[in-house]
């Protein structure tokens, strides 16, 4: 493994962990935004403050060429109990870093502070941008980053994310084209029937029976609609109705998700829900609705960039350790939004087995420190071999 030779690692740590331990939830990451401008300030970086309230941008140029990528981070945590035990466990109850965010910004943080030193001996001409993201977790930071200006400000030709990926052995990093992470829609299902005593269901209209068969109904949606080499997934999470246990409810609330990975194949599954309501309403004699929340869009990685990413991390891994035909993930990304803007390419950097419940929104997750210099070593790279059009030799 070439990695950098990296003399500030253990300072790395040390930010880190103090992210770790003071987690931020989303728009909120006040104090990890200023720990992040006051360390690119340090390494001589332009701060750029405010795109989605806590955004931050830090701008390298070296040389004369306009020709600019831009890296990104995501910066927030989760509404999380934390369980570790660890010394840097989270300091405040009910919020913790289980994805990852923290590791991904001090990854970020330790590429800019390299290039911003050692630029002189790198062959690369060009502008990096390094996108602090917030609210990545359920609120679209990077859309709001986008709407605030983001490639306005900062013109760049592609744009690059990574995320740590428990289940991936330390020291391999999955890259693969098209399809990465699924785009995500929340739908809320609203049953009306005829409350009554629960003794007598004949002078009413049962609306937990409508709703039992709609939970059934909707596990055929996938199986029986869509085509069996595309995917997709129906999941009913939540079920709210009743107060008594002698009274049949006047309504009932289901709330669930549904994941694709294209546009067409989510259209589908919007329809098929919506004829499974009418057709159970008509069936029971109850008044039945659904909404639909988009959230993400699927990340959909551009072929040309994903190359790029996979020749780097082979040059950085060695022979083997890439894995290119690993299995797309139903989870979302808010990525998704930049990549639907700009090519790119979004990759998985191994985090180590997922033992012990250290998997990603798990309330014994923690980022694997061992990784830091291989998500330092591969940003570098990326930069180099980008800016200067060809693999780069990285001299450490």
């Amino acid at each position: 493994m070439a990695t950098l030779d990296l003399s500030f690692a253990a300072a790395l740590v040390a930010i880190r962990r103090d992210i770790h331990a003071h987690p931020e939830l989303a728009f909120a990451e006040t104090r990890t935004a200023d720990l992040v401008a006051r360390e690119l300030t340090s390494y001589g970086l332009q701060v750029h403050r405010g795109l989605a309230r806590t955004g931050v941008v830090g701008v390298l140029r070296k040389g004369s060429s306009q020709r600019a990528i831009g890296l990104r981070a995501d910066m927030d945590a989760l509404p999380l109990q934390e369980k570790n035990d660890c010394p840097h466990r989270s300091r405040h109850e009910g919020r913790m870093h289980a994805c990852g965010h923290d590791g991904h910004t001090a990854m970020l943080l330790g590429a800019a502070r390299y290039l911003a030193a050692h630029r002189d001996e790198l062959d690369f001409d060009g502008i990096v941008y390094f996108i602090f993201q917030p609210a990545e977790e359920s609120e679209g930071g990077a859309a709001v980053m986008i709407a605030d200006g983001l490639f306005d400000q900062f013109p760049m030709d592609a744009v690059f994310g990574l995320h740590n990926w428990p289940g991936i052995p330390v020291g391999e990093m999955a890259v693969m084209p098209g399809p990465v992470m699924a785009g995500t829609c929340a739908f809320e299902i609203s049953v009306r029937g005829h409350g009554c005593h629960a003794a007598m269901p004949q002078e009413g209209v049962d609306t937990l029976v409508a709703s039992s068969q709609l939970v059934l109904a909707l596990q055929t949606v996938v199986a029986r609609n869509v085509h069996p080499c595309e995917s997709a997934v129906v999941s009913v999470t939540q079920i709210h109705a009743g107060e008594a246990w002698n009274i049949i409810p006047d309504d009932a609330i289901l709330r669930g998700t549904i994941r694709s990975f294209k546009v067409e194949t989510q259209e589908l599954v919007e329809r098929a829900v919506e004829r499974l309501c009418n057709g159970i309403a008509s069936a029971f004699g109850a008044q039945i609705s659904v909404r639909f929340d988009h959230r993400y869009p699927p990340t959909v990685n551009s072929v040309g960039e994903t190359e790029v990413c996979r020749r780097v991390a082979r040059e950085l891994l060695g022979p083997g350790k890439i894995r290119e035909d690993e299995l797309p993930s139903m989870g979302a990304e808010d990525f998704a939004y930049m990549l639907r803007e700009r090519p790119g390419c979004y990759v998985w950097l191994g985090n180590g087995p997922g033992t012990g419940g250290c998997t990603l929104h798990n309330p014994h997750y923690d980022f694997n420190d061992e990784i830091l210099p291989i998500g330092v070593s591969y940003w570098v790279r990326l930069v180099a071999t980008t800016l200067r059009g060809e693999a780069a030799t990285v001299r450490c």
